[in-house]
């Protein structure tokens, strides 16, 4: 039995609220939690992988959250609502569904798809999901409405969506492109725990002479100092923040100032810090989005450490495109022995950590 005429027409407006929501979400989300934060967010971690050039992604980025954004406010409108709107919707939902299914199949279901940004994380299975619900809601839309109640203003149509795509341009503007360097916070040379080997009964340091591989006997001494093992150095390639970092056990962590999980693992390393005097070193690479909060940062904390601050395009690609803040490395000779990222399966554990930093080199084998 069908449904009344009253019913039905409550269906249908009660679908188009509900995916005038979605869009407009979808939209607003993408610009969480500052427009140029999460736009560029997006560009590096989604778009690029896909293809697109720096400058193609910015553009593309910013014109499709703006006809997201449209299409948000002309499903609550009757003009070309069956003969523009509601394919347009369709093809949209298809276009995102394609490639999240492609990405599923590639790279597995795993991270966030970036359909609502940061402000609602979501697998890509579950935004799949999430489409092919409203593109059956769009298709029982499509099906139920009568095109002769259609009206056929067109300039109206062109006029939200020029709009809507200006006034993301407007929010989020396009950015110059500086040859500046990064910003750098200067730090007084340090020695280094590490390149030192203490024989407390003799009272004798060997600086700066780190033994690899070797056992190395004391003149008119019985006392032998104990193999040390060491892995090759190599570069890690972040010589260019900090000089020194391939030498030795370093810890480099990527943190957003503002981000509260940066926030906790840099006091927990602060913590493992005060407890252990041969910890090693920590140096912080700072994403340049509400960098005012770096000295509140410190503070919470609980210490202040050697850091620098870069562009958030150049954190990214930094830190890699497919991983997310808190990121937390253990370098030893410019070796990555163990990283952490993000707040899932891959991240930060203080109490794990603590037995990995103590761990000897032949251990690891």
């Amino acid at each position: 039995m069908g449904l009344n005429q009253k019913t039905q027409s409550n269906l249908i407006l009660g679908f188009r609220i509900l995916l005038s929501i979605l869009f407009l979400l979808s939209a607003v989300a993408k610009l969480y939690p500052s427009p140029s934060f999460a736009l560029t967010t997006f560009e590096i971690k989604q778009l690029i992988p896909m293809g697109f050039s720096e400058e193609l992604a910015a553009y593309f980025s910013r014109t499709l959250i703006g006809c997201e954004l449209a299409l948000g406010i002309l499903l609550l409108q009757p003009h070309y609502f069956k003969r523009l709107v509601l394919p347009m919707s369709f093809l949209i939902l298809f276009i995102f569904s394609a490639h999240l299914t492609y990405e599923i199949l590639a790279t597995g279901n795993s991270g966030n798809c970036g359909c609502f940004g940061a402000l609602l994380p979501m697998t890509p299975l579950q935004a799949l999901i999430k489409n092919i619900i409203a593109m059956g809601l769009i298709g029982y839309l499509f099906r139920t409405v009568d095109m002769s109640k259609d009206k056929l203003n067109f300039s109206l149509l062109m006029a939200v969506t020029f709009a809507s795509i200006l006034s993301i341009y407007l929010v989020a503007p396009m950015e110059v492109k500086s040859s500046a360097p990064v910003q750098q916070i200067e730090e007084d040379e340090e020695i280094d725990a590490d390149s030192t080997i203490a024989i407390s009964n003799k009272g004798l340091n060997l600086e700066n002479n780190p033994i690899k591989d070797s056992i190395v006997t004391l003149e008119n001494s019985n006392e032998v100092v104990e193999k040390v093992l060491e892995p090759t150095s190599k570069k890690s390639g972040y010589e260019m923040y900090f000089k020194g970092i391939d030498k030795g056990k370093k810890i480099l962590c990527f943190f957003a100032p503002g981000c509260d999980h940066c926030q906790e693992t840099a006091k927990e390393l602060t913590q493992l810090k005060k407890a252990d005097p041969n910890f090693p070193k920590i140096k912080i690479i700072f994403m340049d989005e509400e960098a005012e909060k770096i000295p509140e940062f410190f503070k919470i904390a609980g210490a202040t450490y050697p850091h620098q601050i870069i562009d958030i395009g150049t954190f990214w690609k930094v830190l890699g495109n497919t991983k997310d803040t808190p990121g937390v490395y253990y370098l030893w000779n410019g070796n990555i022995m163990k990283e952490y990222d993000g707040i899932n399966d891959k991240k930060f554990v203080k109490s794990e950590f603590k037995k990995i930093v103590n761990k000897k080199y032949e251990d690891w084998k």
